[in-house]
């Protein structure tokens, strides 16, 4: 082994431990307070930014990291089997259409996850929302998109279980609006988009607009999945890190990001579009550096609409 990558094997254990001791103080959060709590996911938001979550050290990182980021406290395997048990849910065909085809060309995803514990889940997320429509002021079904949404929670999580509850918390409260039957919250995201790259890169805007593009044609796959369209998936999941981190609204300037990541050739095609209908395999870190920077570009107005736009309903 070279010294390097010896060094950045080192590196990575270190900052596995500095992970550990921080969950740590989740085990015993029975006697902690909430400022504490607060206080440690804080800590992890900061641990995620600047170091990413070393799972190739420690495997047993990131879905434990996602389920306090996603604050996932109540996990029952009693309701899941209940849900499981009435069968197919009202828009199964619906379903079917589209999961066979998620990640399909991801080996290691293929592995990992079968297609009919994609089903099993969706069917009992559409269950769960059946029961709640009542007491819910936005209900949920299964709509396009959903599949790939669900894909990172089943590959990631250590059981069936834990990824269903895991993504119901993520899709009712991170991004209600994405999920609805008009994917109100997917159109609002791209239209953002092209607001934020106009302020950030006029001359890229200006280029798109001169070709007819806007993000609505160019960027609706990456808005609709958070990028998890875009392989490869260890590059989506370190990505995930983040929006779970600090919020699925980043989305958008990660979308922005890939772009300006591909602005040089984007600039000089005759037809741009060709080049755009397929992104470049994902790289994380660089396209995290570039959202973070571009949050201090934004007015702190439209930065508002941006968090807001995956779940706030807005005010007619």
């Amino acid at each position: 082994m070279s010294t390097s990558s010896s060094s950045s094997t080192d590196s990575a254990a270190v900052t596995a431990r500095s992970f550990n001791k921080i969950l740590n103080q989740f085990k015993s959060s029975k006697t902690r307070s909430k400022a504490d709590i607060e206080d440690a996911i804080k800590k992890l938001r900061r641990l995620i930014l600047i170091e990413g979550i070393p799972s190739t050290v420690d495997p047993t990182l990131r879905p434990r990291i996602w389920k306090i980021l996603l604050r996932v406290q109540n996990i029952s395997a009693d309701t899941f089997q209940e849900y499981v048990a009435r069968g197919p849910c009202e828009v199964r065909e619906k379903i079917r259409n589209d999961t066979f085809r998620t990640l399909a060309t991801d080996r290691g995803f293929k592995e990992r996850v079968r297609e009919d514990m994609l089903v099993r889940l969706l069917d009992a997320f559409v269950w769960r929302n059946h029961d709640r429509q009542e007491t819910r002021q936005l209900g949920f079904t299964y709509v396009q998109g959903m599949n790939v949404l669900a894909a990172p929670f089943l590959y990631t999580m250590p059981s069936e279980l834990e990824a269903f509850f895991s993504f119901a918390k993520f899709i009712e409260e991170s991004c209600p609006l994405y999920v609805q039957p008009t994917l109100e919250g997917v159109h609002r995201g791209l239209k953002l988009l092209d607001r934020c790259l106009k302020i950030v890169d006029p001359e890229l805007y200006a280029h798109l607009r001169s070709k007819n593009l806007s993000a609505e044609i160019y960027a609706f796959p990456s808005i609709l999945t958070l990028c998890a369209c875009t392989p490869p998936l260890d590059q989506v999941l370190q990505l995930w890190d983040f929006l779970l981190a600090f919020g699925v609204h980043l989305n958008v300037l990660c979308v922005i990001a890939q772009l300006l990541l591909m602005r040089d050739e984007v600039m000089s095609s005759p037809s741009p579009m060709r080049l755009l209908r397929t992104f470049p395999p994902l790289e994380a870190l660089p396209v995290i550096g570039i959202a973070v920077t571009l949050v201090r570009d934004l007015p702190t107005d439209l930065y508002d609409e941006l968090v807001r736009h995956p779940y706030a309903v807005q005010e007619h």
